[in-house]
């Protein structure tokens, strides 16, 4: 197997889905919670980030099985167009899950149950989201799998991980009890500052979905566009693109971020126009990439705010 061949295997390009929630909670427990552990968080990155490529391979391994176009499965998924061997590919995603497994195993010893319990849930859903008899991804429910999963999912467990001494979140397990404790406080902030991550995170699956409408019931596979419609499906995107933009401002006057937030809507300048493109036209070769667009200018101005808030709190 090539390099070329592995990083499309793994889509290593879509890559900033699960790398912009890490940013992001990197800097908002910075700049909230004023804690951070370095080593953890570092060993947390490779971990998630070998994962994430494991769930996309198993995505390209199960539809070049499941297949029911010839010519989708030897043209155009790589494994069939790249000749790759089945075995190999196997060995690779039990290679990636082994590893992320044993990087969430380290830390849950050293950071408590809980953790264990969130990673085993996003491990979960991040498998099945693409494999067994009825994959998650092939029913209308895809997108809000992947969004709370990586949106939520990562940012959460990144925080805990920085935040686990002042058990903001905790867990206390043994033999005969368990006790949840937490702050709700800190619990309702870090789901609100996950919302806009949620809604372009989900909106990749959403273009995706919609671009490939027409190929993914040929494929017998009914996502959310199929049931909504593809006009109402273009709407739906515009709804949580604009949405992230609404959580934002509401955070701020909430108290969750400081002025330097603001910055975010800078991000207006491209997102608007990406937009109203895809909203024209949904040509997977062309405009799903506004998806794609739309979330690194939103989520790059959303860390730019909060790198700002975090100087802006070291010089006050």
């Amino acid at each position: 197997m090539t390099r070329k061949s592995f990083f499309d295997l793994v889509e290593i390009r879509t890559k900033l889905a699960s790398l912009f929630p890490f940013l992001i909670a990197v800097l908002f427990t910075n700049t909230y919670f004023h804690s951070f552990h370095w080593g953890k968080t570092l060993f947390f990155f490779f971990g998630m980030f070998a994962f994430d490529m494991a769930t996309t391979a198993i995505n390209n391994y199960m539809d070049f099985r499941k297949a029911h176009s010839e010519e989708y499965k030897y043209q155009e998924n790589v494994i069939g167009k790249d000749q790759l061997s089945e075995r190999t590919v196997v060995m690779i995603i039990f290679g990636l899950i082994g590893f992320a497994a044993i990087v969430g195993l380290t830390l849950a010893v050293q950071t408590g149950w809980l953790l264990l319990i969130m990673g085993c849930a996003c491990c979960f859903i991040g498998v099945f989201y693409t494999f067994g008899p009825i994959p998650l991804s092939r029913m209308p429910l895809g997108e809000v799998f992947s969004g709370v999963t990586m949106g939520l999912g990562i940012f959460a467990i990144t925080i805990y991980l920085n935040t686990y001494d002042k058990k903001l979140f905790f867990m206390d397990l043994d033999m005969q009890h368990f006790a949840l404790t937490g702050s709700t406080t800190a619990a309702l902030a870090v789901v609100w500052a996950s919302i806009p991550l949620i809604a372009t995170i989900a909106n990749i699956m959403l273009a995706n979905n919609i671009c490939d409408l027409e190929q993914d019931i040929a494929n017998h596979r009914y996502t959310l566009p199929f049931y909504l419609g593809k006009k109402n499906a273009v709407i739906l995107f515009n709804l949580l693109m604009y949405s992230s933009y609404a959580a934002i401002l509401i955070g701020w006057i909430a108290g969750i971020y400081q002025w330097p937030i603001l910055l975010t809507f800078m991000s207006l300048v491209k997102v608007y126009p990406q937009t109203r493109i895809f909203t024209k036209k949904q040509i997977k070769g062309k405009t799903f990439a506004m998806s794609i667009k739309n979330l690194v200018a939103f989520n790059g101005c959303y860390a730019l705010g909060l790198l700002v808030t975090l100087f802006w709190q070291l010089i006050g």
